[in-house]
């Protein structure tokens, strides 16, 4: 037994030793900010985190991350407890500097995590994370929804909706999609049962933006 906690402890030293913090480019078109890039996630390295299960979006939060779980790299990574890069940034939002958090894995973005002084915030776009109904990135409109009315709104950009999940005070799908009519109309439900969900989005508030 001395021998196998021995091995493990060398284990995780050598990883510590061998994950290099080199910077790793991944390209973006937003006027963001970066410091602290592609710091890694070393709770992964850690003997309990080397088979863990995909994160479930709960009226709680995503996983381990809660609305309870800090805004820092180390509250963070203890909470997602699994093999994501992370990343911090800043953003200008309607006057304001928004700071928030990546989680990457392969160099994609799998979430962005936001709050101040703890996470009010997550945005999914990890296809292994479902909802607790099964719901996951690359669904469509018709596997949730049969209209839009008295559940989704559209945004801005014309080509995606934002709808509240059923039953959920916390939990929206952004939908998107091609759409040639009107900014601000909600495109036909025949329109939209093709759209492809491309986000989950947890929030302690759902008054906020999308």
């Amino acid at each position: 037994m001395k021998l196998l906690k021995t091995t493990l402890l060398s284990g995780v030293i050598l990883l510590s030793g061998c994950a290099g913090s080199g910077n790793h480019d991944v390209s973006g078109n937003d006027p963001v900010r970066w410091w602290n890039p592609l710091s890694y996630s070393w709770s992964s390295a850690l003997p309990w985190h080397w088979f863990g299960a995909s994160a479930t979006v709960s009226e709680q939060g995503v996983g381990g991350l809660t609305g309870l779980t800090p805004m820092t790299e180390a509250g963070i990574s203890e909470a997602l407890g699994s093999d994501y890069q992370l990343r911090q940034g800043m953003r200008t939002e309607n006057g304001d500097i928004v700071t928030f958090w990546q989680a990457l894995r392969d160099g994609q973005v799998m979430l962005v995590i936001q709050g101040q002084s703890t996470v009010s915030r997550i945005d999914v776009s990890d296809p292994a994370i479902t909802s607790a109904s099964g719901v996951k990135t690359g669904s469509k409109f018709s596997e949730v929804y049969t209209q839009a009315f008295g559940h989704c709104q559209p945004l801005e950009n014309g080509e995606q909706v934002s709808c509240q999940a059923p039953d959920s005070q916390h939990i929206r799908y952004i939908y998107q999609g091609e759409w040639h009519g009107p900014q601000g109309i909600m495109p036909a439900d025949e329109t939209l049962k093709n759209w492809t969900l491309t986000r989950i989005v947890w929030q302690q508030s759902l008054s906020g933006g999308v």
